[in-house]
């Protein structure tokens, strides 16, 4: 396998759904009230300008909420690549320890030496019986990797 070639990929669903659909109503309602601007009773003179501004401040906002589809995670021959909502990371396989998902967490983590963790927002506790089975297919690609000699060195 070569290192860009992908054998495990998650994303998570619910999120995805409920950010696709906040995005369009987002940008739906400024684009009501923009449109509706100029009509209002209340004395004060909305122009063009304003009535754009509303419109550009819905697509902001709906960027910022799509930014809730990126999570992923996948794994490579050469680790596990864990994309969050703004930061991506490598994660070599002799650094990952272990897959959990802690009781109440609402997603899962990367186990790392020291005691330290990466959060993995691919696989949600909302998304039910998918994170079930996601948990399970990393945890078998990462007991792959470990069956393969890649396993970190106890020192």
């Amino acid at each position: 396998m070569r290192a860009t070639e992908v054998s495990f990929q998650a994303r998570p669903r619910k999120a995805r759904r409920v950010a696709v659909a906040a995005a369009v109503v987002l940008v739906v309602v400024f684009t009501v009230v923009a449109a509706l601007l100029r009509r209002t009773p209340t004395g004060v003179y909305f122009r063009l300008s304003d009535q754009v501004a509303m419109v550009l401040l819905g697509l902001l906002l709906a960027g910022a909420v799509m930014l809730f589809t990126r999570p992923r995670v996948r794994a490579l021959a050469d680790g596990l690549e864990v994309r969050n909502v703004l930061t991506t990371r490598l994660v070599p396989w002799d650094l990952v320890l272990g897959v959990s998902f802690p009781d109440g967490a609402p997603w899962a983590r990367l186990e790392l030496p020291d005691d330290e963790y990466i959060p993995v927002m691919a696989i949600q506790a909302v998304d039910g019986q998918y994170a079930v089975q996601a948990m399970r297919a990393l945890r078998e690609v990462h007991a792959q990797h470990l069956r393969a000699g890649n396993t970190p060195d106890p020192d």
